[in-house]
């Protein structure tokens, strides 16, 4: 009897942590005895055929590296039924009875299409935003939260020297949480996400009430999700007169050696997802939820929605007074 084929491919957005997942997946699969296929370049890949086998030395020395060795591309041809059944087409010439696909909403709306055409599909939970139900955390925000968290405190020296406010803005799509965690690990005086509504007028009061205490800098946090930067700095400049810069960081947050904390959560998850696999489970995603690794139905994740950390950015509020 042939071997069981397995495939793991990566779609969407990169996120550092992808690799650790990667690795897991495959040096778990070869030591259960499978055959693990890599797929290029995501859906589009998959259609196009650009797949092949994955060996021990392949995933050697990845752990550590951001972005994925596998690389990733939108597929607007998978969007269709002619696509998915061109991968599916694809799936049968490489003997693929099951595959691992690591990445955001978008991915698993895709994968829980090939489910339904009686393909078997795990998702592990790849992405910076940290915006998928049931996860406690993605794989790639705990690096993007430190990442601009290093940012933070960078400004903060330049802000200083000038007696400015700053504008930050940081990346999540629709989520606040990158701008919430690492406007409280940085010590930002106001945070803005799209879950809270927040005015120009609360800005401009703390950023005033910090002054008046002596403070020299301000530090605005702003989620990609609420956007308007460049206007908020004018309104905060017009309002109270105190010069206001804007930085956005944009796509550094996805780069970088993940952390510690990204590179074993992306591995227990890789192997997870194996082992779901063999289990013969499908339509699944593998995640870290309340401190265990548990796993889903693709269709209780896509229709659930995330929740936000309300006394997280309580406290924040609190400790930027």
């Amino acid at each position: 009897m042939n071997r069981k084929s397995i495939a793991v491919l990566t779609s969407g957005g990169d996120a550092p942590g992808m690799n650790a997942a990667i690795r897991a997946v495959v040096r778990t699969g070869i030591f259960h005895g499978l055959k693990v296929m890599g797929v290029k370049k995501g859906y589009e890949g998959l259609i196009k055929g650009e797949i092949f086998e994955m060996s021990l030395s392949s995933v050697a020395d990845i752990i550590h590296r951001g972005g994925t060795m596998l690389q990733t591309a939108r597929s607007p041809e998978f969007a269709t039924p002619q696509g998915r059944e061109k991968a599916l087409n694809m799936m049968s010439v490489f003997g693929i009875q099951g595959l691992v696909v690591i990445g955001g909403d978008g991915s698993f709306r895709g994968a829980r299409d090939l489910a339904a055409m009686g393909v078997q599909v795990v998702g592990i939970p790849g992405t910076i935003d940290n915006d998928i139900p049931f996860c406690d955390y993605t794989i790639g925000f705990d690096t993007a939260v430190n990442t601009v968290v290093e940012a933070i405190s960078r400004i903060r020296d330049t802000t200083s020297s000038h007696n400015r406010a700053n504008i930050i803005e940081v990346m999540g799509r629709n989520s606040g949480d990158i701008s919430l965690y690492a406007g409280l690990a940085g010590g930002a005086e106001s945070i803005v996400v799209p879950e809270v509504n927040a005015s120009v007028e609360d800005v401009c009061k703390r950023i005033m009430h910090g002054r008046n205490r002596g403070k020299l800098h301000s530090i605005i946090i702003l989620a990609e999700g609420v956007g308007g930067a460049f206007e908020m700095a004018k309104a905060i400049e017009d309002k109270i007169g105190v010069e206001t810069r804007v930085t956005i960081l944009g796509h550094v947050q996805r780069g970088g050696s993940p952390t510690a904390f990204d590179r074993i959560m992306a591995s227990r998850l890789g192997a997870r997802a194996v082992e779901l696999l063999m289990e013969g489970k499908t339509s699944r995603m593998v995640a870290q939820y309340q401190n265990q690794i548990r796993d889903f139905d693709f269709d209780e994740v896509l229709t659930a929605k995330k929740g936000f950390a309300g006394e997280i950015y309580s406290l924040a509020r609190i400790l930027s007074i």
